[in-house]
């Protein structure tokens, strides 16, 4: 028995050294990945000190040795083409498959940016079936956090080529950057998508990153515990759980099975859907006093048994927020906050002939229970629709307290800079496109400082030049307004257009394609191929291209109106539609702004009011959602949104 314990204690450890002496690669140095061309190619991982480590790519061979546990090589720049297999060779060998070269961008920000193809499949139909672009590749992280300092390695991601097994989660913006930039290039691209939803901006800069805003540094500082951060978790797990277990013990409908096909409802009342609660109660006390709590609103149609028997899809719009929804008594899918499309496939045989009931369980924890205007609401079922929109029932289940606050790790500075970006900063790439900002409107003032520190901050990390930074500008959302307003959402636009003054950056303009009822619009195309004009231009060199819309640069007095000029760049101006500038808004020394008059001198704007008898600025599609705004270039391209004053 000592000797066969011996002979396991001997085993074990070989194995163990063994295990300790592999060479280990990163993530995203694995089959399938793309590398950037015509650069430097960096390699590198991990293995035990000393250790003699060979990579062969192509027609290179290089070898060098393990030093504090890390070993590193630099290849030659290589042109476009592929695929190559990566062979490594140390104390056991490995090799990396169907690697390509071409051209690596870096996606990221938040939810615009995050946003999957399968969220806007709908609106692209076929797409994704039709899609066979293995030359297009996305390296996809899940939602990480760190708060100590940077990680050296992701924990989990994986190349995926744009085939219609992986093309759902691709990032739809990120997509039709590539494919753009593929189809004109005819080179590998390949996407590092990063974005987290909500993010932001100062949890994507460096500790370094974050010297002049010492409010982020101390915010950060509790985070570096370890217990601080368990115990963080672990309360908030606490208090939302039992947030929600008041919530479905107090629930009468949970309690009552209001989901049920056959329920007595005399006591219920009418609702249209779409609205809201407390716009459609405002004179009934119970929707007025109800905010946080449940409510269930239900409505029974009539289906000949030929349209019972079709593939059926249910449409109920946007819910705020959170939502159960049941079909004859089952339940057919539930969404947990307000901003995903409620689109939920029927079961094959729930749907019968004659009554169907839909009865919809709404979590409300914001204060605005209901159904968003202007979205689908409808029983698809292939060639025709039956529509759900009109009158429902509804009664209050329940009444709760506020939702207690919760703290998003992810969402503190440098965090996702630690833990998304990080891993990457030894890799080789073309460039950055981000799309960001919706989290800090009402901080428009930092956040022009914020971003060109960031831009600095990742150039200074990832020591590659000042390479291309391109980013979008916030969509048009919200309701429309009829006169001059402030707006958060305007003034971090003027932020994010005051960030073109950073070297080698680029602003897709996208205040004509958003949707004033949903902060995700589904016309991911326009921005993704926005985005491909820009880099055609800045990355690649194109400088015959008009690759964004004009830019307003100088203003000056000229009679009693303001001239104001725009960058060459942007081609020349054109006013669409009638012919007659909208959105345009002048004021005097007092700020209060009037609708004014333009018209088009050359390539300048002549805007005058005669409400305002000496003008000094002048606003452009200020607006939280400038709907109409319809001053372009001859590109077809919009111009910025802008804000410019005399001296």
């Amino acid at each position: 028995m000592k000797i066969l314990l011996r002979f396991v204690c001997i085993y074990l450890t070989v194995i163990a050294f063994g295990a300790a002496a592999d060479v280990k690669l990163p993530r995203l140095v694995s089959d399938g990945m793309v590398l950037q061309r015509d650069k430097p190619i960096s390699l590198w991982g991990w293995a035990d000190d000393g250790e003699q480590v060979t990579v062969s790519l192509d027609k290179q061979t290089l070898s060098t040795k393990a030093q504090a546990g890390k070993w590193q090589l630099t290849f030659k720049p290589h042109k476009a083409g592929g695929p190559f297999v990566l062979d490594i060779q140390g104390k056991n060998h490995l090799q990396v498959k169907d690697v390509l070269i071409g051209d690596v961008w870096i996606a990221a920000g938040q939810s615009n940016m995050e946003l999957p193809l399968k969220r806007v499949k709908y609106q692209y139909p076929n797409l994704i079936e039709s899609t066979h672009l293995p030359q297009i590749r996305e390296f996809n992280v899940p939602v990480v956090y760190a708060f100590k300092g940077p990680l050296d390695d992701y924990q989990q991601g994986q190349w995926k080529t744009a085939e219609p097994e992986n093309l759902p989660n691709f990032s739809a913006v990120g997509f039709f950057f590539a494919r753009n930039l593929h189809e004109k290039l005819n080179v590998p691209m390949g996407l590092i998508t990063i974005p987290v939803g909500g993010s932001p901006a100062e949890a994507w800069v460096s500790e370094t990153g974050l010297a002049k805003y010492p409010h982020y540094l101390a915010q950060l500082q509790p985070f570096k515990s370890d217990d601080f951060v368990a115990k963080t978790i672990a309360s908030d797990k606490a208090s939302s759980s039992a947030w929600y277990t008041d919530l479905g013990a107090k629930d009468e409908g949970l309690k009552g099975s209001w989901s049920n096909e056959i329920l007595d409802t005399k006591d219920w009342k009418s609702f249209k859907v779409p609205g809201y609660l407390k716009d459609q109660m405002s004179s009934s006390k119970e929707g007025s006093e109800f905010t946080q709590g449940a409510v269930w609103f239900r409505k029974t149609i009539e289906l000949t048994a030929e349209q019972a028997a079709k593939t059926a899809v249910l449409w109920m719009g946007v819910i705020v927020d959170g939502d159960q929804i049941f079909l004859n008594g089952k339940e057919i899918g539930q969404t947990g906050y307000q901003y995903p499309p409620r689109i939920y496939s029927v079961p094959a045989g729930l749907l019968k002939v004659g009554k169907n009931t839909i009865s919809i369980r709404v979590t409300s924890y914001t204060a605005n229970a209901g159904f968003v205007k202007e979205k689908r609401y409808a029983l698809d079922l292939g060639n025709e629709s039956i529509p759900l929109a009109g009158e429902w029932q509804y009664k209050i289940a329940a009444r709760t307290g506020d939702m207690p606050k919760t703290t998003t790790l992810h969402y503190q500075p440098a965090a996702l800079f630690n833990a998304k970006l990080a891993p990457t900063l030894g890799f080789a790439m073309k460039g950055v496109i981000w799309y960001q900002g919706e989290s800090n409107t009402g901080r428009a003032k930092e956040y022009e400082a914020l971003m060109t520190d960031l831009i600095s901050d990742w150039r200074a990390q990832f020591k590659q030049g000042d390479f291309p930074f391109l980013f979008v500008q916030l969509a048009n959302f919200m309701a429309a307004k009829s006169e001059p307003s402030e707006s958060d959402w305007a003034a971090t636009r003027e932020a994010q257009r005051k960030t073109l003054k950073v070297k080698n950056t680029a602003m897709v303009v996208a205040s004509d394609v958003g949707e004033w009822n949903d902060i995700h619009p589904l016309n991911k195309q326009a921005v993704g191929e926005r985005l491909a004009l820009a880099a055609q231009k800045v990355a690649y060199g194109n400088k015959k291209i008009i690759a964004s819309g004009p830019n307003a640069v100088s203003i000056k007095r000229d009679g009693k109106g303001l001239l104001v000029g725009f960058d060459k760049a942007g081609g020349d101006l054109e006013i669409t539609k009638d012919g007659v500038l909208h959105h345009i808004a002048i004021a005097g020394a007092d700020k209060k702004y009037v609708w004014a008059n333009a018209k088009l001198e050359g390539n300048k704007l002549l805007v005058w009011s005669d409400q305002v008898a000496e003008p000094t600025s002048v606003r452009y599609a200020w607006a939280d959602n400038p709907e109409g705004a319809n001053l372009y270039n001859k590109a077809g391209l919009p111009a910025s949104p802008f804000e410019l004053s005399l001296p």
